[in-house]
């Protein structure tokens, strides 16, 4: 099974995981060649991998470690490193567009938050919280991130919005939709 797909900032390549005998390691297809490289391999749970702006870094998600935390590696697969040390889980990770910040959400103690760190693991601030909260994206700007709410006052599923907050974690806002809505993805900025 594949999944966690993500262009490369080029759009030559396509970064993705792949589930297979129970390993889910990280791998790159080249779309004009179709050629496809593995980077990590190894039992561990190694997934959501997202390019650096300039393409020559990969951050993701892995449990190599005991639990789930963000690390950075090189786009060919070499030197890995552990980059998240807070308490609790640490998940999707998305690079922002000015190359300064990666985006995360972060699970501890019954509550989940978007959260962004520098590349090297420093300057770690959470900017929101919410009984459940995921899938941070950044606009192209690099100044505002959206994510998506699933309330407890709603059965699961049935109450489930997009926000929007800046970096500095107060201007927190809903986004309008029609319906409930999950996992938003913004597109890099048009000509």
């Amino acid at each position: 099974m594949t999944f966690a797909p993500r262009f490369s900032p080029d759009g030559n390549r396509v970064i993705f995981s792949l589930s297979e005998n129970g390993d889910s390691n990280i791998y790159t297809m080249d779309l004009h060649s179709h050629h496809i490289t593995q980077l990590t391999s190894g039992s561990a749970i190694s997934t959501a991998p997202c390019y650096s702006p300039d393409g020559q870094n990969i951050t993701f998600e892995s449990d190599r470690g005991g639990s789930q935390q963000i690390y950075t590696m090189r786009a060919n697969g070499s030197d890995p490193q552990r980059i998240s040390f807070g308490e609790g889980h640490y998940g999707t990770p998305v690079w922002s567009p000015r190359g300064d910040l990666i985006a995360f959400t972060k699970l501890h103690d019954g509550h989940f938050y978007i959260g962004v760190m520098h590349p090297d693991g420093s300057g770690e601030r959470e900017l929101a919280e919410a009984f459940h909260a995921e899938g941070p994206t950044w606009a192209p700007n690099g100044r505002v991130l959206m994510f998506f709410k699933d309330l407890p006052s709603g059965a699961r599923g049935k109450n489930v919005k997009l926000y929007s907050v800046d970096l500095t974690g107060y201007n927190e806002r809903e986004v309008s939709t029609p319906t409930d809505a999950s996992d938003p993805a913004w597109s890099p900025l048009l000509p």
